[in-house]
């Protein structure tokens, strides 16, 4: 069970330190976030085996935030905490991802079986993280932001590697502007929208020894990663 990881995004820090030590003293690996838009950029690093959010939370909604995640891993478990109980809180909830849906206040007792029979869905081993990916002659490393061609290895920035992935993720399909900024980003602003163009450009570069490889801009729509045949594979 100490190989099972839970993100914890929970603005009460009291509550937040509460929920950690009672996970970790069960076993778990357990990392915390006090706002959405931190816990969004954590588990696309992560990748976790489990999401445990408070709804309310500053910069970005738990609810929002949890969408979002679902774009990266649809099989991540996610229990959702607020002191919000109408049936209509708890059914948006479910419609925007969650798992399961416990009320505050609520005890440790009940979280702790909650988690349990969330994690009990999943096999004993680690989940597998999937973080290599082969472009053409280059190896990216999501976990570890880097990209490597030939032995050297270029060290990435957070968002690079992140855009890097998701068009890795998605060869010779097109990757969508307004999902990339919001999902990276968390907002889809016109200065977002540059700092995206720039991040491109530079991803251009860092593949410019494979010419088999471009990255096209489709107007209106987003990004393309494209890797040619090499004449030798004909």
């Amino acid at each position: 069970m100490g190989s099972k990881q839970i993100l914890i995004v929970e603005d009460e820090v009291a509550l937040g330190r509460i929920l950690s030590d009672t996970l970790r003293g069960a076993g778990y690996d357990v990392v915390l976030e006090s706002d959405g838009a931190t816990g969004l950029a954590t588990f696309r690093r992560l990748r976790p085996d489990m999401v445990i959010a408070d709804i309310m939370l500053p910069k970005m909604d738990g609810l929002t935030m949890v969408e979002r995640m679902r774009r990266m891993d649809a099989n991540v478990e996610v229990l959702f905490l607020s002191a919000r109980s109408g049936a209509e809180d708890v059914v948006e909830g479910f419609r925007r991802g969650g798992n399961d849906y416990l009320r505050k206040p609520f005890s440790l007792d009940e979280l702790l079986a909650r988690v349990a029979a969330l994690m009990s869905r999943h096999p004993s081993t680690p989940k597998a993280r999937d973080s290599l990916h082969t472009i053409g002659h280059y190896h990216h490393d999501s976990h570890r932001w880097t990209l490597t061609i030939n032995g050297t290895t270029r060290r990435l920035t957070a968002r690079e590697s992140a855009i890097l992935e998701r068009l890795a993720t998605h060869v010779g399909a097109v990757v969508d502007t307004r999902e990339l900024l919001l999902d990276i980003w968390g907002d889809d602003n016109y200065y977002n929208l540059r700092s995206l163009n720039v991040f491109i450009s530079r991803l251009r570069g860092y593949l410019s020894q494979d010419r088999r490889i471009t990255i096209q801009s489709v107007r209106g729509s987003g990004y393309r990663l494209m890797v040619a045949r090499d004449d030798a594979e004909e």
